[in-house]
């Protein structure tokens, strides 16, 4: 794949955002903030060195770019969020 080319991904697909939080937010609060009403399925991952992340992954239906970059952003600016990948 070339630098400038942009992977074609089909929609509707099942994504997984990797949340990264600190461990005094509850990430369930945090992602039905942000799905609202969205089936979706939440795993945990890991615990930093220290315990004061926790790492998560959260996986739902996307409907589009738009849908899946703006679930992104919305994730971001939740309180307690560390990372979203």
């Amino acid at each position: 794949m070339m630098k400038d080319e942009k992977v074609k991904i089909e929609y509707p697909s099942q994504w997984n955002y990797k949340i990264i939080i600190h461990t005094y937010a509850d990430i369930e609060e945090l992602v039905k903030n942000v799905v609202a009403d969205r089936t979706y399925k939440i795993t945990k991952s890991n615990n930093s060195k220290n315990n004061t992340y926790e790492s998560y992954k959260v996986t739902l239906l996307v409907h589009s770019d738009e849908d899946r970059t703006a679930l992104f952003h919305e994730f971001k600016k939740q309180n307690g969020v560390k990372i979203v990948l």
